[in-house]
């Protein structure tokens, strides 16, 4: 069954990526290394996954299914990436608008280190160690066991050794001076929920697309509090995998 898997997932990612891509599975079923690289599309910088981790089943979202592969009407040139994870996404958005300016954003030390291996390559994306709240505070990160895709913030009263930076999307709007942001690609595991509850205002009329995944298996009322935050725009809305689209409808 194992060998089965192996060969079937080899051939696919062979088909896709090509040679590297079969390394890649091979890699991943038969390595004990533990850290992987992998070359994409013969790009001079390679790809850092962590082996047995959660890294390889976002690296398949992220390029292999694409989920992040929307139509857009312009050339984005400011992209804000909350919930950066392991830099994956930013560098696809990276690779497929090259002259985007990119601000990734994640909380967890483990994965904040694989984001600034795997973008170093990359001068326009820069990394902020924070996690994306709805003002400035300290947050603590807590571990739901689920993987490195699986840490969740919470807002704490004081900072003590363990909490990080709390930081809002109109702090980063005013420290990176922006005039709009082009995607806003939101991935922060039901922080979305207290994101769009309050002052969502102050920095909504500067975006133009929201690229979000839900939580609500984390957070209920995750979802209620996006629609009840966009529901006073006009937008249209697309469905690709785990990912909603926004296009915030400017009039």
């Amino acid at each position: 069954m194992r060998k089965t898997k192996y060969l079937t997932k080899a051939y696919k990612h062979y088909k896709k990526f090509g040679i590297e891509g079969f390394f890649l599975t091979t890699n991943v079923f038969f390595s004990k290394k533990p850290l992987l690289k992998f070359y994409l599309n013969k790009q001079k910088s390679p790809i850092y996954l962590r082996n047995n981790s959660t890294d390889y089943a976002t690296f398949l979202q992220v390029f292999y299914s694409e989920e992040y592969n929307f139509s857009f009407s312009k050339q984005p040139k400011v992209i804000i990436d909350c919930g950066a994870n392991i830099g994956l996404s930013a560098i696809y958005f990276k690779n497929k608008f090259p002259n985007a300016i990119i601000i990734a954003i994640e909380p967890d030390s483990g994965n904040y280190e694989m984001l600034l291996k795997n973008t170093e390559s990359y001068p326009d994306i820069m990394c902020i160690k924070a996690g994306i709240w709805n003002t400035s505070t300290n947050l603590e990160v807590v571990d739901l066991n689920m993987g490195e895709w699986g840490f969740v913030v919470k807002a704490v009263d004081h900072p003590t050794e363990s909490t990080i930076k709390g930081i809002s999307i109109k702090e980063i709007i005013t420290s990176f001076d922006l005039d709009r942001i082009d995607i806003l690609k939101i991935d922060i595991e039901g922080s979305e929920k207290e994101l769009f509850e309050l002052g969502h205002d102050e920095w909504l009329p500067f975006v133009n697309t929201i690229i979000i995944e839900t939580h609500d298996r984390f957070k209920k009322g995750t979802s209620k509090s996006i629609f009840s935050a966009l529901v006073k725009y006009d937008f249209s809305l697309t469905i690709k995998g785990e990912n909603l689209l926004f296009d915030l409808l400017k009039t």
